[in-house]
């Protein structure tokens, strides 16, 4: 890619900083004179590398509550995508886990797509926001979502090069669009994170309270167990962990990032019940110099290294963790901190600056 070309990044929307906000960074740090164009930008919720850039909205901005219900219009947004004019930039990057890949690029502009994940909402967690809708809402996705579907599969032909982050994303990919995928895994920031001496018994468990993160069976097994827990987060969840939690569990709403240091170099292990798309939390703890105790499904097959920094557990049941704490409890005498913190390197963010520009440069 030529030092002079224009780079457009189209990022689904600009509301908080999560995992896909980290790639967004990142990007800026390989494209610095990139523009972002995303459906919604709240200025107050993001931080000032992203600031950095030019941002311009689709008209889903201008729609009333957008900052905080802005996927309530997610059925417009794949005519806003298409209202964006891209003409005159060479290289378009499109962010996409809510809706950005289907932009209308110029002919002869390469167009790569970093996939977070193909929509949930749309494809494998389907029923279960369909289940958690209010009574209109419900009547009404199958009919909408059956056009989004459509509309999401065309688009994916106007991808030039899909990367997934994961080759758990890489297969949904396939299974989604019948595209194939190279594998870039997300930055994190490793060297942010340092072992300690004063390792306690307490486990850990870190994310959000929603239902397929599974809180709950952390908080079901470790009542069996009686084993000391921390716990740190929220979410529509929370009440009814922190109701039915036992006096061996501890339940803290969040951390700041110096305390969750800690909590990750402190810990006897981070219990990792999610199936997540990738997961930072577990290269986090790694990095830390603490092992992992994760659900064998999803982006932990790729971060984590079975009996070197961490083990995986079988069913996603609070007996499934039982028996996988049982497992690690038999295999921590023999865990090694250095091992752990060199399996967290390979995801540093020098690495994906390397993979990215491989799939760009082609």
């Amino acid at each position: 890619m030529r030092s002079e070309s224009r780079v457009a990044i189209i990022h689904y929307w600009l509301v908080g900083m999560r995992g896909g906000e980290r790639v967004l960074e990142r990007l800026i740090h390989l494209f610095p004179q990139a523009d972002i164009f995303t459906h919604v930008y709240d200025p107050n919720a993001i931080s000032s590398t992203i600031k950095s850039r030019p941002i311009r909205t689709t008209f889903i901005q201008g729609l009333p509550g957008s900052r905080k219900h802005y996927q309530k219009y997610l059925p417009l947004m794949p005519m806003a995508l298409e209202e964006l004019d891209l003409r005159g930039y060479d290289l378009i990057i499109s962010s996409e886990s809510g809706p950005a890949k289907g932009v209308i690029t110029p002919p002869d502009a390469l167009h790569v797509c970093y996939c977070h994940s193909p929509m949930r909402y749309l494809w494998d967690h389907y029923q279960d926001y369909k289940a958690s809708a209010g009574g209109v809402a419900r009547l009404a996705m199958p009919w909408l979502f059956h056009n989004l579907r459509t509309w999401d599969t065309t688009s994916a032909a106007r991808v030039d090069r899909f990367v997934a982050n994961s080759n758990f994303i890489k297969s949904r990919i396939e299974k989604s669009y019948r595209r194939d995928a190279a594998v870039v895994h997300p930055p994190v920031a490793t060297h942010l994170f340092k072992p300690s001496n004063d390792v306690e018994a307490r486990y850990l468990w870190v994310g959000q309270m929603t239902a397929y993160k599974r809180a709950d069976i952390a908080m079901e097994a470790f009542n069996k167990l009686g084993l000391p827990l921390l716990m740190v987060g929220d979410g529509e969840m929370a009440a009814d962990i922190n109701r039915r939690a036992g006096p061996n569990i501890t339940i803290v709403p969040r951390l700041n990032f110096d305390e969750l240091r800690q909590a990750y170099a402190r810990c006897r292990a981070l219990i990792f019940t999610a199936e997540e798309d990738f997961g930072i939390i577990p290269v986090e703890a790694n990095a830390s110099g603490r092992p992992v105790l994760a659900y064998k499904g999803g982006g932990v097959r790729d971060t984590i290294a079975p009996e070197e920094s961490g083990l995986l557990f079988e069913a996603q049941t609070s007996d499934g963790l039982i028996e996988g704490l049982r497992q690690l409890e038999a295999w921590l005498p023999s865990f090694d901190p250095a091992a752990a913190i060199s399996n967290a390197s390979r995801f540093a963010p020098e690495k994906f600056d390397e993979g990215f520009m491989k799939v760009v440069n082609g």
